[in-house]
């Protein structure tokens, strides 16, 4: 079984030991909860994989405690420098040409010349890295394809007998993964969008002209067709709901579904986005009691964080 520690001096120093000792241990982020394992560390980067039952080898993002550390290990622009000092710390991953002196393994990018990095705002990780003081790789902790976990509580019922140990933050207050901006071609492109909002990327760099094909290698986590999925199948843009349909709702939900979990009564976003994992989970887990075949969703609007809410909710509803 997994160490559940707390999130203070002590719980922080024993997680930071495990870390540099090749352990896995998953931490809260603003996001969602991270599975982390030293960057540096080849073995332990393996373990991730083995423990998420990973079925490939996808890039990983590479968590800093700050803009001088992420970005000793690639190569700036200073597109990468500007987004840096303005949205980091933050959820928003830059991914950039690999440093050749880096001393991240190969295997956190997948054997790519590129690499992902963040600066997370989360208090408790950004002790955490710090102490550490290593890059540490870190996707969500959960096995791989299923909805991501935002409480300490959704870690352990994935990955109790797999990890050494959970630190404890509390629900994570964003709840849904960092945008993944490419910054390695000409042009900035949106590889996955996240909570950190398109407008706020252009507000500082321009118009985004470029989106990522689906082609060609994987540059980021979180790109595959079929990802955060819940046992039940998803079905999207839901105007009306069936008895054996549990609802995933937003706004004034619609009459007659077997189960329901609204997202946000009064249509928040920001609400939304926090509740959006839970929302899956909690629907997955209580459906089937009340008869439920599939998860209906309610059409959420496109911008701001509804971007990123609809992207998750597209690969959930992918073909398995």
């Amino acid at each position: 079984m997994s160490e559940l520690l707390a999130a203070d001096a002590p719980g922080i120093t024993r997680a930071a030991a495990l870390l540099q000792a090749g352990e896995l241990v998953a931490f809260g982020t603003e996001t969602v909860y991270g599975l982390g394992a030293d960057a540096t560390n080849p073995r332990a980067v393996a373990a991730v994989f083995a423990a998420k039952q990973r079925p490939r080898f996808n890039p990983l993002i590479c968590h800093y405690p700050d803009q001088d550390a992420a970005l000793a290990d690639v190569v700036p622009n200073e597109i990468a420098r500007r987004l840096a000092a303005s949205l980091w710390p933050g959820p928003l991953t830059l991914v950039l040409p690999r440093r050749p002196q880096s001393r991240v393994a190969l295997l956190t990018a997948a054997g790519l010349d590129s690499l992902a990095v963040r600066v997370p705002s989360h208090p408790a990780a950004s002790v955490l890295l710090r102490a550490v003081a290593r890059p540490v790789a870190a996707p969500s902790a959960n096995r791989s394809g299923m909805v991501s976990p935002t409480t300490a509580q959704h870690v352990l019922d994935d990955l109790s007998d797999r990890i050494a140990a959970v630190l404890d933050s509390g629900p994570c207050p964003v709840g849904v993964e960092s945008t993944v901006l490419d910054l390695t071609g000409h042009e900035p492109a949106l590889l996955r969008p996240g909570a950190t909002t398109l407008e706020a990327i252009e507000a500082e760099i321009g118009p985004i002209a470029q989106r990522a094909s689906s082609s060609g290698p994987l540059r980021s986590p979180g790109l595959m067709a079929s990802h955060y999925a819940p046992a039940l199948p998803v079905r999207l843009d839901a105007v009306s709901v069936s008895t054996d349909e549990a609802l995933l709702a937003f706004g004034t939900p619609l009459p007659g579904a077997g189960a329901t979990f609204n997202l946000s009564l009064s249509g928040d976003p920001i609400e939304a986005a926090a509740r959006l994992f839970v929302g899956l989970r909690v629907l997955d887990a209580t459906g089937p009691a009340h008869g439920c075949k599939r998860i209906a969703a309610m059409p959420v609007p496109t911008t701001g964080l509804g971007r990123a809410i609809n992207d998750r909710l597209r690969r959930a509803a992918g073909p398995r």
